[in-house]
């Protein structure tokens, strides 16, 4: 009795396996965080540059008359180190996003673009003022480069500071992928995408790539999960040992095999579904294409339409002409006539 209930159990777990995968994806159980060090390190490295905007002429005190030169010359190592640190906060993002937090990375996207943006704007101002070196008489022409250098580290600083603010929340919080939430998978049901099919193609074929890639995260996880699995059986099956959990670990490596199986289903349909979108891409295209050439007809047919009736416009006002010269020469041969008339009684 006691094997029979274990087994109804084991197949009630079995069939109840799937039904909380959503909230329990295999890379959401063994999510990384998103590092913060080189954010904190740029962030001290705003704050030195800040320092020496503010005291620059104290600093550059022995070397007086290459004052602006040095503020310029720092001003730019700082946008090539921004340029740099923006590649390293890419690569972080797309970590973050190859783990499913496609609109969470789309937040971080728009902020990471902020700093080189901003840095390079201050250059761009600073080259203005050494070019066209203009006099004012309440600031002097130092003290605007470092007015100009410290309004952008502080931009920068607190564009910095969201950033973080953002990346720690993520580290801290425990949601599973949004992208899980967003898109039609075989475990969930299909209205979310019925919505999106025939409105927003280029959207929808973005989160599905970004489903895609996720999805392949989580069978690669899977697969080296099953792999390990299938050592530790074997390395089970050949000791002698009758207290090894044989049973506990082919149940939990044929519930992995199951799972890879169904993110697999997943993961094909999400392809069929892609091919679909970008097909209804393909097809809108070709629309758009027919119906500017269409209109490319209606515009030249109309042109012609034009011209002809500006030529029959033309013709009628001659024939106006002709006609006015015509009643004008009936006339003077009336009056012609008449004089004769006259004559010929008297």
């Amino acid at each position: 009795m006691s094997a029979e209930r274990r087994s109804s159990s084991i197949y009630e777990n079995e069939s109840n396996l799937f039904l909380d995968i959503l909230d329990e994806a295999p890379l959401f159980g063994n999510r990384k965080p998103a590092s913060l060090i080189g954010s904190v390190f740029y962030c001290i490295l705003l704050a030195s540059f800040a320092v020496l905007a503010v005291g620059a002429t104290w600093i550059f005190h022995p070397i007086r008359g290459l004052v602006f030169q040095l503020l310029c010359s720092c001003n730019v190592a700082l946008l090539v180190i921004t340029g740099i640190f923006q590649q390293y906060l890419v690569y972080q993002v797309q970590k973050i996003r190859l783990q499913g937090y496609c609109v969470f990375s789309q937040k971080l996207k728009h902020i990471i673009r902020l700093p080189f943006a901003t840095i390079a704007y201050g250059t761009a101002a600073m080259l203005l003022v050494m070019v066209w070196n203009p006099d004012i008489s309440i600031l002097s022409i130092s003290a605007l480069l470092r007015i100009i250098m410290l309004v952008e580290v502080v931009c920068v600083a607190s564009f910095m500071t969201l950033y973080i603010g953002y990346v720690h929340q993520y580290n801290s919080f425990h949601s599973q992928p949004d992208v899980l939430k967003s898109l039609y998978s075989p475990l969930q049901p299909s209205s979310s995408l019925e919505g999106l099919r025939y409105q927003d193609g280029g959207r929808l074929s973005d989160q599905l790539m970004t489903l895609l890639q996720y999805q392949q995260e989580n069978i690669h996880f899977l697969n080296e999960e099953i792999l390990g699995l299938q050592e530790s059986l074997s390395k089970y099956e050949r000791s002698n040992d009758g207290s090894a959990p044989q049973v506990d670990l082919a149940h939990l490596l044929a519930a992995r095999d199951q799972e890879l199986r169904t993110l697999s289903a997943e993961m094909n349909q999400l392809q069929s579904e892609l091919r679909l979108a970008r097909s209804l891409i393909e097809e809108k295209d070709a629309e758009m294409q027919r119906i500017r050439s269409t209109n490319n007809q209606y515009v030249e047919e109309n042109e012609r339409l034009r011209a002809i009736l500006g030529e029959w416009s033309s013709r009628a006002a001659k024939l106006e002409r002709a006609l006015e010269l015509e009643r004008m020469s009936n006339l003077e041969l009336q009056k012609k006539v008449n004089s004769l008339k006259s004559q010929r009684h008297d």
